[in-house]
């Protein structure tokens, strides 16, 4: 794995036609933690900064959730809990020009204590609820083999800190193509991950 070349695009050289493979709970994670508003117009503005002048972006796959919809009982009470949660965003962002949102679905898998040393009695509010996704990495190792057994890309730009992308990465570089590893500032990624792509690009946060 090496640092992502200069970006520059020699004249009288094509262009590498790319895709970005954004995986969104990851990215939300990050985004948050650097104080940023997590909205489909900035989702639209990192991806652009994630492109190097030598590259024709072909399209950016977006994978996610919709927030859980649901009314399970709390806890302690008994009484409803109210997930109401909205997938207005994820259709915006479907919507913006050159993405593509694939979706996998939340699970609520009941609620865990936030301090395993909470203080007797015990009362709701000393719970969380506990959630996970489901057939989100599915969805984009499909995409990325799908991407590489036709060929139609030169490069693969992927944001993801999951190892569970390893398999598709191998494949994607013995297909041919070109694993780039987009790093955050102050992100550490898996030694993992940088082991089976050809480069790390450093990306700012935009404005």
């Amino acid at each position: 794995m090496l640092q992502d070349p200069p970006r520059h695009s020699p004249r009288g050289v094509l262009s590498l036609k790319a895709a970005i493979f954004i995986d969104g709970g990851h990215l939300r994670v990050l985004a948050r933690q650097a104080g940023r508003a997590y909205e489909p117009d900035y989702i639209g503005k990192i991806a652009r900064a994630c492109i190097a002048p030598d590259e024709s972006l072909l399209r950016n796959l977006y994978y996610d959730c919709a927030p859980y919809r649901g009314s399970p009982p709390l806890p302690v009470s008994g009484r409803p809990a109210e997930f109401r949660g909205s997938d207005a965003w994820l259709k915006e962002l479907a919507a913006k020009p050159q993405f593509a949102v694939r979706l996998g679905t939340l699970k609520f898998r009941g609620f865990v204590l936030k301090r395993p040393d909470a203080s007797q009695p015990l009362s709701d509010s000393d719970f969380k609820p506990r959630f996970e996704q489901k057939g989100v990495d599915m969805r984009l190792g499909l995409d990325i083999a799908a991407h590489a057994a036709g060929k139609i890309v030169d490069r693969i730009i992927l944001i993801t800190g999951d190892t569970d992308c390893l398999p598709a990465m191998k494949l994607a570089r013995v297909s041919g193509l070109q694993v780039v590893l987009i790093r955050f500032p102050g992100q550490r990624l898996a030694a993992e991950l940088t082991w089976h792509a050809d480069f790390v690009r450093d990306a700012d946060w935009p404005d």
